[in-house]
């Protein structure tokens, strides 16, 4: 009887999982019409709906074993059939990996996390995906030394499978040859191998899509993308060429949001897309194309491993204490770990729900590559010995609330895990000239592509901003932020008289969502050399009237463009230059 009720438990939890992931492909596919029709609310809408499909799933499935089945304490061998039956299950599938987390959901959703081991969850993953690419095929390859780069590019165009018309494909054509040929020596070497591999289906996000690719010859793999941008007046046009571990990684980054891209294997187009990458991780990849779940559980088993090979502290990550939260860092691990505190002091009044809440605003925003993502983890353990003396004394001081010791680890009850950044004060205090000349100059853009997206940081101080690898600035605390249209921007009033100007008071009140954007100047350009960069490129951030304008256009509902690369990069410029420096190939 019991091996009946456990092969019926499992049943139900497949069904739970088969129905999110049908959910979601169906909202996934959806995004191909969504972007040719220039349907950019509707983008947007599902986008923020996907995010919360998996825990609505989990939620249900949890219900149901509730209602249906009288549920036993894990300790029983109940749970231990029901993990087998629900492996026999998993072969049969295209999402074992997927599969797998759900059942762990699932689980973790009924039961004390006493039980969270290998004996009840997949701790480890049991099921291989590395098959899975040869059963579902998920890319097309080309050869260009056989047909022609020309004849190739329109292939592969083509077979993106646009309903609607490019607006004009030869001049698309031409700007990639121009593109291919400045970037790659004519005398370089074919090999044998030389062939194009392409993803089938577009990657979409926000306002355009993108063909994935790499070319193959010999041992190296270059990655390619292709982004496809939509004239709602004229039709579809390829926007540039980008080439490279760098620009591919940019359009990947754990600071913009999750892709659409409809793939009945996933495991496939993650195994595609690493080497490509090779500084990101898998549950990175995963995270990207809209599986962060899977992403967050992949992630947490690096960090086991990690652990496992490692002996360093947990130290305070470097940069000021904010009043919100307590970051550390383990110095091997690229991450920071955010806890909120138990109290915060004055001036801030905010609870914690409120803080909570500001971080799943991000989540489900566009983040435009200006903020960064996080996993939210609930009673995680650490091993007690690995936390040095200064942070255990700060979080029992400030964090109490969310800690539980228990034996030999430190269990906190709740935690953000976040991308190591460098702050960005500290990144100007040793700068020289022309690094200070690009950080504010990102700076500046970061704030402006975040107004674009409807975001107001509310805290511009340095501190709350960091450098990613790439050299791109980032902002990452959230305790301040909220939507660019809840402000009031307001232009500072004369003094009655002009000693008042001189006077460390100010002469006008304020309320709680008033804006003064001439004051940003006090507070952030005190050093000469910041002031004299941030004014040449960024005064304008200091005018009321271009905040206003921003959220005129907002409420207008006008999206405004965001790319995943440099301006200067579209082939805007090529294409007036191409038919006069290449009029060979005026006949594509």
């Amino acid at each position: 009887m019991a091996w009946t009720e456990a092969k019926l438990i499992a049943e139900a939890i497949l069904e739970g999982f088969e129905r999110h992931f049908r959910l979601f492909r169906e909202t996934t596919a959806g995004a191909r019409m969504r972007f040719e029709q220039a349907d950019w609310p509707a983008a947007q809408a599902a986008a923020r709906e996907r995010i919360g499909f998996y825990d609505t799933r989990v939620g249900e499935t949890v219900a149901l074993l509730k209602r249906e089945f009288h549920l036993r304490d894990p300790s029983d061998t109940l749970w231990r059939r029901i993990k087998v039956e629900y492996m026999r299950l998993l072969p049969r599938l295209n999402q074992p990996e997927l599969a797998e987390t759900f059942y762990n959901s699932v689980f973790c959703r009924l039961f004390d996390r006493h039980y969270y081991n290998n004996s009840y969850i997949f701790v480890w993953p049991l099921i291989s995906t590395e098959h899975l690419e040869a059963e579902v095929p998920i890319f097309r390859p080309y050869y260009p030394a056989r047909d022609g780069f020309a004849r190739v590019i329109a292939r592969i165009l083509r077979d993106a499978g646009f309903k609607r018309r490019f607006r004009d494909m030869r001049r698309d054509i031409r700007c990639l040859l121009l593109s291919i040929r400045s970037r790659f020596p004519a005398n370089r070497a074919i090999h044998q191998n030389f062939q194009i591999a392409v993803l089938c289906a577009p990657f979409f996000r926000n306002k355009g899509a993108y063909i994935i690719g790499k070319a193959i010859n010999g041992a190296d793999q270059i990655p390619f993308v292709i982004p496809i941008l939509n004239d709602p007046e004229q039709g579809l046009y390829v926007d540039t060429l980008l080439t490279g571990v760098e620009d591919i990684s940019n359009v990947f980054s754990f600071s913009r949001a999750y892709f659409m891209v409809d793939t009945e294997a996933p495991a496939a187009v993650v195994d595609f897309l690493r080497p490509l990458m090779p500084r990101k991780s898998k549950a990175e990849l995963y995270t990207a194309i809209g599986f962060q779940k899977f992403g967050k559980a992949e992630f947490y088993r690096d960090f086991i491993k990690h652990l496992r090979y490692s002996s360093d502290e947990f130290v305070i990550a470097p940069g000021i204490r904010g009043m919100v939260m307590c970051v550390f860092t383990l110095p091997s691990f690229p991450y920071v770990f955010k806890i909120i505190k138990d109290r915060f002091p004055p001036p801030k009044e905010m609870t914690r729900e409120q803080v909570k809440e500001k971080y799943q605003l991000v989540k489900m925003h566009d983040r435009v590559g200006r903020m960064a993502d996080s996993w939210e983890y609930s009673h995680v353990a650490f091993p007690l010995d690995r936390f040095s003396p200064a942070l255990l004394e700060l979080l029992e001081a400030e964090c109490a609330g969310s800690l539980e010791r228990v034996d030999d680890q430190l269990i906190i009850k709740h935690l953000y895990i976040e991308r190591r950044l460098s702050p960005l004060n500290l990144y100007l205090h040793t700068a020289d000239d022309d690094d200070i000349r690009h950080a504010i100059g990102e700076y500046g853009d970061a704030i402006k592509q975040l107004a674009a997206a409807n975001i107001f940081p509310g805290d511009f101080l340095f501190k709350n901003f960091g450098v990613t690898r790439h050299g791109r600035v980032v902002f990452y605390d959230y305790d301040e932020l909220c939507y660019l249209t809840e402000c009031n921007f307001r232009d500072i009033p004369e003094a009655p008289y002009p000693e008042m100007e001189l006077s460390e008071e100010t002469w006008y009140t304020a309320g709680p969502k008033d804006v003064f954007p001439e004051e940003f100047a006090t507070f952030l350009l005190t050093d000469p050399r910041i002031r004299k960069v941030f004014l040449a490129r960024h005064r304008e951030l200091l005018d009321p009237d271009w905040w206003r304008a921003r959220q005129a256009n907002i409420r207008a509902g006008h999206l405004e463009d965001v790319f995943p690369y440099p301006v200067e990069r579209r082939f805007r410029k090529d294409r007036e230059e191409f038919p006069r420096r290449y009029p060979h190939l005026a006949e594509l």
